[in-house]
């Protein structure tokens, strides 16, 4: 199979791994573009069996992937046209999008650096592990920011990782969580200096790789089946609860108008988009 008919993602293949960069200036958000690319990919790679580890990375070193398209609070039409026919119809486009991910026949691994919020921090816990750059990585939920809670599965894949506080905490306090400390709470696997991460998860996609074929599925199962749950139950939850949030009232609509106006998905913007999101009140008459 070939993966070279994408806009936003470089696709290189060796050794049984798949390395998938991703590659959607200026800040990689997830809009229609990348998550018109990622869905293709993921339906595509489902059924290669050349394909034994996929590696999520970025090739914005600043920026895993920012966030999803803040537009689609003020206009959801590209959202939806993202929805899979053959997907769950309970689920959002972005839950769909992720279970694709998390529910791959390969072992998925992200390779963080930069900053990942909201739907980039959903898109990295979908995958199997995830190792970060010590000082170079951040992750947060900063949803309830922007008057509304992690939609694309994030407060499922949470509690699975963190627990309920830490998730609560993540999630409503909506801050900014410097990879150290994620990898403290159980967010990332680990943290690595800057300088050894690529070698790191490279070797360990190659070991997984090379291991004798049925391997990795069957301890995949067997791990998941010591899961009190097997696999993330809730999402149907999660969905039903979302709707009370978006589509979003006019209020917060043009509250996330007034933040792109004020640099949000820019580079210089996205630096500190808590303190950008903070700086535009909500409305007093809501």
């Amino acid at each position: 199979m070939t993966y070279d008919d994408f806009s936003t993602l470089r696709v290189h293949q060796a050794d049984g791994v798949a390395w998938v960069t991703l590659d959607h200036a200026p800040v990689n958000v997830l809009g229609a573009a990348l998550g018109g690319d990622l869905k293709r990919f993921a339906e595509t790679v489902a059924t290669d069996e050349t394909v034994r580890v996929i590696v999520l990375q970025s090739a914005n070193e600043d920026y895993f992937v920012a966030h999803a398209d803040m537009e689609w609070m003020l206009d959801g039409t590209t959202l939806m046209a993202l929805a899979d026919e053959d997907g769950d119809a309970r689920l959002n486009p972005l839950q769909q999008l992720n279970e694709r991910f998390r529910a791959l026949p390969q072992i998925t691994i992200a390779k963080l650096r930069g900053r990942l919020r909201a739907g980039g921090a959903e898109l990295a816990m979908a995958a199997d592990m995830r190792f970060a750059a010590a000082g170079r990585t951040w992750l947060a939920q900063p949803e309830t920011r922007m008057g509304i809670f992690p939609g694309g599965g994030g407060t499922q894949y949470l509690n699975r990782l963190v627990g309920r506080p830490r998730a609560l905490e993540i999630v409503l306090g909506a801050e900014l969580f410097p990879a150290e400390l994620a990898e403290r709470y159980g967010w990332v696997n680990r943290t690595l200096a800057d300088d050894e991460l690529d070698a790191f998860v490279d070797a360990l996609a190659r070991r997984i790789a090379a291991l004798p074929a049925g391997v990795a599925a069957a301890a995949v199962q067997a791990l998941d089946a010591a899961e009190a749950s097997g696999a993330v139950p809730h999402l149907h939850e999660e969905a039903q609860a979302h709707v009370r949030v978006y589509p979003s009232p006019e209020h917060v609509v043009e509250r996330i108008r007034t933040a792109l106006q004020a640099g949000a998905q820019t580079p210089a913007g996205e630096h500190d988009l808590e303190g950008l999101l903070d700086a535009v009140p909500y409305s007093t008459t809501a």
